[in-house]
């Protein structure tokens, strides 16, 4: 859905199975906390790659970045490409440097109440559901979920599109465009 930003698109198409996180931005943590980071470090090391985190803020409005250089460092080291949040992120310099993927909802200082609340269940960005291992592609026009059970078959798909659109870019550069565009394209598109 609209609303996610890619930070860094030079860095081209980021493409992984899902480690999910939940976290709160807004107000602090519980005593004692609700779960251990140690276990959440833990689950997304194991988890097979190439991996994306992907991480649902569940605060009304973000009280601050939760993701910054500590944390993509974190979690680079732990096997993942990058974030996509609907929370926000900073230290972006830095993150640039690291070669890490920041998909956000935007760009906000850190804030002291940022904490886990929750991993490996399934997410909600964007209006997009994620659950632990689907396949993620986030590029510089937003995120989708493959399912699984076509995951296979989407690398050829798109070969497929692409193939059958370039008759039709190709009709844009002829003198008879009018006439080669309605032999192209269907009525029913």
């Amino acid at each position: 859905g609209p609303g996610v930003r890619c930070l860094f698109p030079d860095l081209g198409p980021m493409v992984g199975y899902a480690c999910t996180a939940i976290i709160l931005s807004n107000q602090p943590a519980p005593q004692p906390r609700n779960v251990s980071r140690r276990e959440y470090w833990e689950y997304t090391r194991r988890s097979p790659g190439p991996k994306v985190t992907v991480v649902q803020d569940l605060s009304e409005t973000p009280g601050g970045a939760y993701w910054g250089e500590v944390n993509a460092s974190i979690h680079q080291a732990l096997g993942s490409q990058g974030i996509l949040t609907n929370g926000t992120v900073r230290d972006l310099d830095e993150v640039a440097r690291l070669g890490f993927h920041f998909f956000a909802a935007g760009v906000q200082v850190s804030h002291g109440w940022a904490h886990l609340e929750d991993f490996n269940r399934p997410v909600k960005v964007f209006g997009m559901l994620v659950r632990p291992g689907d396949l993620i592609h986030a590029d510089k026009h937003g995120a989708v979920v493959i399912p699984g059970e076509i995951a296979r078959e989407a690398a050829e798909a798109a070969r497929r599109v692409e193939l059958s659109e370039k008759p039709m870019l190709a009709a844009c550069k002829s003198d008879n465009l009018i006439e080669e565009l309605d032999r192209l394209i269907s009525p029913e598109y």
